[in-house]
């Protein structure tokens, strides 16, 4: 039998074309493209952001980390540089681009401050895109406009009972009747300080379960509290709050997507914002490796610059693989999802690894800095601070696996 197969085989090979003629000769394969192939629309949008982390947000992070407030001006040029309508249609006031355009802007602000990062990414890859994919025209020619020129969205799932859980919410809305009556409350609420628009899901008929899940669409001066700003280790001017909602009246057309339909937004639109998230911890890692691999080559010890010590400059390359493999794994979630493929696993394994990479990278950046490192001047610390929260927030590292284990036992079993 092997022998026979070899034989056939040998045989197909004699046979078929010369892999010279089969290969070089179609022009489909000079189009296959690197995942660090760009538009110019993305490469100039690239450099617009890095340009704008650097001479805006740069100066600003310090003071906003010790404050533990987001500076209003860096929201306002967020708006003003057009980045927070990123992907919303120029008809309806935003910028019309690309679902990989948002996913560099993130990675470009977290080089300089996550916190900044997060506030745009949570706009645009949550809100925004929740409104655009599942909103009627009469809400998207309401809301998208104001979310895309001067009002920051907030998405509103979490509660003190529902985590990763996030069905198990149990705050609940009630007809009244032109309105929905919303009472519960809401936690670990990224943007809600700032917020002026929050997407709300609340449950409006316990009885059928998480189907019985709805979005809100809510403004601030609808009544809504903002009881408590959580200090956080990390990404400090990024606001985290309690919400509550006491009899809180929302306009019937305000719900989104349709009545019970909220638990299919969310697990979709999360699957989408854990790219943005694994964005954020690229650019995170990306920022701190930056920071500390040049003064590596600056410190001498020894006669030697400690970076060429082969310890540190193992370590160092070690850093930039795993760099690597973490910002391919995000592109390709993403560009993935602007193709139409599936891109649940593709989007939990980038989400995993740039946070484990965030955390690695970061740490041993501090390490490298030596004594420097360790001090607030630099902002090395700052990048480890940060990256915590990356194996927590929009699903933790333990969730990212169970979704990608799933995938592996349904194709394997």
């Amino acid at each position: 039998m092997l022998r026979s197969a070899l034989s056939s085989a040998r045989l197909s090979l004699r046979s078929a074309p010369s892999p010279s003629k089969a290969f070089s000769t179609t022009s489909a394969w000079r189009t296959i493209n690197s995942l660090h192939t760009f538009s110019e629309e993305e490469d100039l949008l690239r450099e617009s952001v890095r340009r704008f982390a650097q001479d805006v947000v740069g100066p600003k992070v310090r003071e906003m980390d010790e404050n533990e407030l987001m500076d209003s001006s860096v929201v306002k040029g967020l708006f003003e540089q057009g980045l927070m309508g990123i992907e919303t249609s120029a008809e309806h006031g935003g910028a019309g681009s690309s679902f990989t355009s948002a996913i560099i802007a993130i990675e470009e602000l977290a080089k300089v401050d996550p916190s900044v990062s997060v506030l745009c990414d949570v706009h645009n890859t949550l809100v925004n895109t929740v409104i655009r994919k599942y909103g009627t025209s009469n809400q998207k020619e309401r809301w998208l406009p104001q979310l895309a020129e001067s009002k920051l969205g907030s998405f509103c799932l979490s509660e003190p009972a529902s985590g990763s859980d996030a069905f198990a919410l149990q705050t609940r809305a009630t007809r009244g009747g032109d309105n929905w009556i919303i009472n519960g409350s809401k936690m670990w609420i990224t943007n809600s300080y700032e917020a002026d628009v929050f997407l709300i899901f609340a449950n409006i008929d316990p009885s059928k379960g998480y189907k019985g899940i709805t979005c809100f669409v809510a403004t601030r001066d609808m009544g809504i509290q903002i009881a408590k700003k959580e200090q956080k280790l990390g990404i400090r001017a990024s606001s985290t709050c309690t919400l509550n909602f006491d009899d809180l009246k929302v306009p019937t057309e305000n719900v989104i997507g349709g009545e019970g339909l909220g638990y299919k937004i969310a697990i979709e639109i999360l699957n989408e914002g854990r790219i943005g998230i694994a964005a954020q911890m690229v650019g995170l890692a990306q920022g701190a490796f930056d920071k500390a691999v040049p003064y590596t080559y600056e410190r001498k010890q020894f006669g030697q610059p400690v970076g060429t010590f082969q310890g540190m400059a193992f370590q160092i390359a070690q850093a930039a693989i795993d760099l690597e493999s973490a910002r391919l794994l995000t592109y390709n979630a993403a560009r993935r999802k602007e193709e139409g493929r599936s891109f649940t696993k593709e989007a939990a394994m980038a989400k995993y690894w740039a946070s484990v990479v965030a955390q690695q990278v970061s740490g041993q950046a501090i390490e490298w800095a030596g004594g420097v490192g360790f001090t607030r001047e630099t902002g090395i610390e700052k990048f480890w601070r940060d990256s915590k929260i990356g194996a927590i927030y929009e699903g933790t590292s333990n969730i990212q696996l169970q979704t990608i284990s799933k995938f592996i036992q349904k194709e394997y079993s």
